[in-house]
């Protein structure tokens, strides 16, 4: 028996396939961050040009999710491997190139890592889509990016400790990345398609045309964007919580070791995949498309209680870090894992989910860079941790009026007088009450 059959035979086993493909996604993507966020563990000298750095990679990230549109909707699956690596090679590449650079030309090499990094999670994607295990295979694909963020700037921290000059701790960090990046791509490439079952329960996956895409957006235009808008108002929460982790930590009168980033992030993981993961076991598309929406808007109560929290003492510093970041997390990874995921196997639209996340990451990412075109606005250093909870209370509010108003939207269009959508606009009145 050759190793191929004796692969194809393993993947006939529920266990392995679902071993095999959490492991897959998980890893790959973890391993991308190594490319991505360890030059966020470095202070670069003043905080501006720390900020012109994140600013020019967020840049590069945000135009790539625009190019992800057409290119991630147009993927063949026989393309996704090979063009993963890639990519890789192009980003590592940049970032040797930055570490020989002089300003202001290392931030055009951050643009660049960017560009070729922001395809790598709708590629990804292609693999576990449309099928009746995709929250689950996804959850695990979005905890990769929130632990991996943590460990990102752990190996980062670790790195400069051990001596290594700031200039090459990324390019460092990406060698260290790049061996098990490749394992893992070759796993992903070991998948086998959607089954029939899979495709009768959240419908086939195709690449998209210009018109199919064009056709989707018009049918979809009012109800898409409120989700879209919630989405751009929580990545830029999340993105500012990332980034700008060390100057967070340190306005909570705390000097973060290189462990802590990892600590508070395993912990937002947990609690991430656990809620968004549990979807996977409502079979019926309508239902689990609104207990999405509505998992998403509790995830923002939660932020918003967090901040109170901490404000009036109630939280630790830890703790208020772990609770935000769950709050965060929770809406952003069901976008990924249920909200569009059911959206198409409900409407049966032909369509791939590829399409409407890098929809939704183009938007977020824009907005992002937006915010930080205008960092000269951020408070000082020592005030940064102030101005950081105040914008959070006016997004998390904002984005989950966006919720409610996706939400009332689909319950008009899908079925007003169902059991689900009642009870989850009931809920969500009551919330938008109490907030």
């Amino acid at each position: 028996m050759t190793d191929g059959t004796r692969l194809g035979r393993l993947m006939a086993r529920p266990w392995f396939f679902t071993l095999w493909t959490v492991v897959a996604t998980f890893g790959c993507y973890a391993c991308m961050y190594g490319f991505r966020k360890p030059f966020t563990a470095a202070g670069f000298g003043e905080p501006e040009t720390k900020a012109w750095l994140v600013t020019a990679q967020v840049l590069g990230y945000a135009v790539s999710k625009f190019l992800g549109i057409k290119v991630i909707a147009e993927m063949s699956p026989a393309s996704r491997s090979r063009t993963l690596l890639a990519i890789i090679g192009c980003a590592q590449a940049m970032l040797l190139v930055f570490a020989l650079a002089p300003a202001p030309l290392d931030a055009a090499c951050l643009f660049g890592n960017g560009l070729a990094l922001g395809l790598v999670f709708g590629l990804v994607l292609g693999f576990v889509e449309g099928r009746q295990l995709t929250e689950l295979f996804v959850a695990g694909l979005c905890a990769s990016f929130i632990l991996a963020d943590g460990v990102a700037k752990t190996i980062g921290a670790a790195l400069l400790h051990r001596g290594v000059a700031e200039r090459w701790m990324p390019f460092t960090a990406g060698m260290l990345c790049l061996p098990p990046l490749i394992a893992f791509v070759w796993m992903l490439g070991r998948i086998p398609p959607p089954s029939r079952h899979d495709e009768r329960a959240r419908s086939h996956r195709p690449p998209m045309t210009v018109a199919e895409r064009l056709g989707l957006l018009q049918r979809h235009g009012v109800g898409l964007l409120a989700i879209v808008v919630a989405y751009l108002l929580i990545t830029i929460l999340r993105s500012m919580r990332g980034d700008f982790a060390p100057e967070i930590w340190a306005g909570m009168g705390i000097q973060p070791q290189a462990a802590v980033f990892t600590q508070s992030e395993v912990w937002v993981a947990l609690l991430v995949v656990a809620a968004n993961g549990a979807l996977v076991l409502v079979q019926d598309n309508r239902r689990a498309f609104f207990i999405g929406l509505l998992l998403s808007g509790g995830g923002m109560v939660l932020g918003l209680v967090s901040l109170g929290a901490y404000r009036v003492g109630f939280l630790s510093p830890f703790t208020f870090m772990v609770v935000l970041g769950a709050g965060l997390y929770v809406p952003y990874v069901a976008v990924h894992t249920t909200v569009f995921e059911r959206l198409i196997g409900l409407t049966r639209e032909r369509a791939n989910l590829g399409f409407l996340i890098y929809v939704a990451d183009a938007s977020g990412y824009l907005g992002y860079v937006a915010v930080m075109s205008g960092r000269s606005l951020f408070p000082a250093h020592e005030q940064f941790l102030g101005f950081f909870i105040g914008t959070s209370a006016v997004l998390l509010a904002a984005a989950f009026a966006c919720v409610c108003v996706a939400m009332a939207i689909y319950a008009h269009r899908i079925g007003l007088l169902t059991k689900t959508s009642a009870s989850c606009g009931l809920v969500l009145l009551l919330l938008a009450r109490g907030v």
